[in-house]
């Protein structure tokens, strides 16, 4: 792999249904390995990885909006849950792939994995081991962008990377609408005007406040990651 890394610390933000693959839900081992790869090629390089994963594989609080018995507290404890169960999926499969890993979770859970706190988060990483950031931020009323964007700035991260379905953000959904245009980069404002949807309004301003880069991008490419860590321009920037 040609090119020297552009960052040392970095956020990576990937939703739950990226480790169902095809599936309607739940942990795929094809899809986890693809996600595996492509962590396993910039840790390589040795690049510090924090790592948030979403829980929508395995239920998202949201969804639970229509029922009239379960608060939405509840709910969204629910869903953070649901990260948890993934990143102690993620942590066995990095392990096995030969990737030094810990979960640092928001919602305590002592026998299984670590409580979140900055210091410990980053001491990890300096150890050069990837942190998987679980439980959201601990609170509901928060999606997991917001989790992750909030993280970034805590572990000192020089980038937050977004890994979608798609290459970048579109003008409309390029699914429905396969003539529309992608940008290639973008202002926090025009985003936050705009109303986009990359990511929820609140992850967007955290970022703009503290002047760190998002960069939007397909996982499912290969090597897409690694190149996004060397700079190169793949999927959406967004940015002053």
């Amino acid at each position: 792999m040609a090119g020297k890394p552009k960052y040392k610390r970095v956020l990576v933000k990937v939703s739950g249904e990226a480790l169902s693959g095809d599936s309607a839900g739940g942990i795929d081992p094809t899809a986890m390995d693809l996600l595996v790869g492509e962590l396993h090629s910039i840790t390589k390089l040795g690049v510090q990885v924090g790592l948030v994963v979403g829980g929508g594989n395995i239920l998202r609080g949201r969804d639970l909006a229509d029922n009239p018995h379960i608060r939405r507290v509840t709910a969204d404890f629910m869903g953070m849950t649901a990260t948890l169960i993934n990143a102690l999926a993620l942590q066995d499969t990095l392990e096995a792939a030969g990737i030094d890993a810990r979960v640092l979770s928001a919602i305590e859970l002592k026998s299984v994995c670590e409580p979140f706190a900055t210091r410990r988060a980053v001491d990890h990483l300096e150890k050069g081991r990837l942190v998987i950031l679980a439980g959201g931020t601990g609170s509901p009323f928060f999606t997991t962008d917001t989790c992750a964007a909030l993280r970034a700035l805590e572990i000192g991260a020089e980038v937050f990377f977004k890994a979608t379905k798609v290459d970048g953000v579109f003008e409309a959904d390029p699914v429905k609408c396969p003539d529309a245009k992608k940008y290639e980069t973008l202002s926090y404002q025009k985003v936050l005007a705009d109303r986009l949807g990359v990511m929820d309004l609140t992850a967007i301003s955290l970022c703009m406040e503290s002047d760190i880069p998002i960069v939007v991008f397909q996982l499912s490419k290969s090597g897409n990651l690694a190149a996004a860590v060397r700079g190169e321009p793949i999927g959406t920037t967004i940015g002053k």
